[in-house]
């Protein structure tokens, strides 16, 4: 197939890229720059040029494809109304083009904010629905698609998608780490991530777009449940730092916006999505690639 990705030079992206040329695809990516530009030439992929904000691009990008993986989100955390909106109009504007035509669909969203009290199943709705909704309701929007003629797709990611040069949630508390000159936990470490390697993450989104029916909601989920404490003690024998657990009350101003997310439990199951597509994780656990060095060095982000 001719699969045209959006945020295929980020950290998804990129192992994205690779394993879909890997299985015989073909690739054309969105590039922001001439530097993202011959990234993409560098990987084998074609790069169209334009960002979210230039609709028309969007639109060229995806008539030209048989299927469209659509992982590029702007993250501006001073503007999220603006970024939800911008993410809206991007997703309107490839569906517009592609109605009718049953290609693949697939959009990215994390598993925060599915539900609360219990891991996400892939039968859970998401509550982000319309113009206004975090991410714009995209997840909901394409999977509305299935009524237009598109086969629209979700993939929902771990809060934790890591490997050597992640610059995601594990390296923000990993830099802050360092900087402190602790790792810390909130009270008693007791709230819960689900992680996944990406290139496990990336070889789901191959799979989906090649056999995932429409409507499937998949969970990038290698394993369910790591509790804070654990990151936090991985990443202080792999920094040599002491490990200290914070008070709530004090959590804001040790961790910085990470606060939110380190006290938040953010879990989800993938059985559903195993059994439909056959994905089996096989790359490091978290906890063993942060004792392997993944996270000593730092990152440009």
């Amino acid at each position: 197939m001719r699969v045209f990705v959006t945020g295929a030079t980020g950290w998804i992206g990129t192992a994205t890229v690779h394993e879909l040329i890997s299985a015989g695809h073909d690739v054309v990516g969105l590039a922001r720059s001439d530097s993202s530009a011959d990234r993409l030439r560098t990987a084998g992929a074609a790069a169209l040029p334009g960002d979210l904000d230039d609709l028309e691009s969007l639109r060229r990008g995806a008539v030209g494809a048989d299927a469209i993986i659509h992982l590029a989100n702007k993250h501006d955390w001073a503007d999220p109304g603006g970024t939800d909106r911008a993410e809206r109009a991007a997703v309107e504007s490839m569906l517009e083009v592609v109605s009718g035509t049953d290609k693949a669909f697939l959009v990215a969203n994390g598993l925060s904010g599915l539900v609360v009290g219990r891991a996400a199943v892939e039968s859970d709705p998401s509550p982000a629905i319309g113009p206004g909704a975090d991410r714009g309701g995209s997840e909901n929007l394409v999977l509305d698609a299935a009524h237009d003629g598109v086969r629209g797709m979700a993939i929902r990611f771990a809060p934790s998608v890591h490997g050597h040069g992640d610059w995601g949630f594990v390296r923000f508390l990993a830099d802050i780490a360092v900087e402190r000159g602790v790792s810390g936990y909130i009270d008693e470490g007791t709230t819960l991530w689900s992680a996944v390697h990406r290139h496990d993450a990336a070889r789901l989104i191959r799979l989906g777009i090649e056999i995932a029916p429409s409507g499937a909601r998949l969970h990038a989920v290698a394993e369910q449940e790591i509790s804070t404490r654990a990151i936090a003690e991985a990443l202080g024998s792999a920094l040599d730092v002491p490990i200290v657990s914070i008070a709530g009350d004090d959590a804001d101003q040790h961790f910085g916006f990470m606060a939110e997310f380190f006290g938040s439990s953010m879990t989800g199951t993938s059985a559903t999505t195993r059994s439909l597509t056959g994905w089996e994780p096989t790359q490091p656990r978290l906890i063993d690639d942060i004792r392997s060095g993944a996270y000593s060095g730092r990152v440009d982000r």
